[in-house]
């Protein structure tokens, strides 16, 4: 296992619709396992596969950031099959450093996807469980979180990424 880069808020593959993964091969497992490494480092509740570079339908959400091996989920191909209630809190996103926004996001879900063996798994999410497999889901399709702000604030927060980008490059 290793702990691999996280991709931030200007890069490219960031906004790239993610690819089904065929078959839970050696490869997605090593990847989901790096994730897992990755995100509890950060440290952070969740990652998916784009933040680290590749764009494999993967995720992996630990609210316990590692304390408690039965909270983390990593999950293949997810989606959500269903939702209800909204709540609006406040996210942050390790591929967005820094920046916290308030976001409206369902309060409740059940996602459907695979396990690490390639099994059919259904969980469900309410409350900070339910906004984190929305907003790894919503990686997996290219949106960052910033994508759900007015306009005047998205702008904001991509120039500053921008400006900081630009600065880090120049000699």
């Amino acid at each position: 296992m290793a702990v691999r880069e996280i991709l931030i808020i200007g890069d490219p593959i960031l906004t790239r619709r993610s690819e089904p993964v065929d078959a839970v091969t050696e490869d997605i497992v090593r990847l989901a396992r790096d994730m897992v490494e990755t995100v509890h480092a950060a440290p952070g509740i969740g990652l998916a596969a784009p933040q680290v570079g590749l764009n494999k339908r993967v995720i992996v959400v630990d609210l316990s950031v590692g304390e408690d091996p039965d909270a983390l989920h990593v999950l293949i191909n997810p989606e959500i099959v269903a939702k209800e209630g909204e709540a609006i809190c406040e996210e942050g996103c390790l591929s967005v450093p820094d920046i916290k926004e308030k976001v409206a996001r369902p309060y409740r879900v059940v996602v459907r996807g695979l396990d690490l063996e390639g099994q059919a798994v259904e969980i469900e999410g309410e409350d900070l469980l339910a906004r984190a497999f929305c907003h790894e889901i919503d990686h997996l399709d290219g949106i960052l979180f910033v994508e759900k702000l007015s306009a005047l604030k998205r702008t904001l927060i991509k120039k500053k990424f921008k400006k900081s980008a630009a600065a880090a490059k120049s000699p």
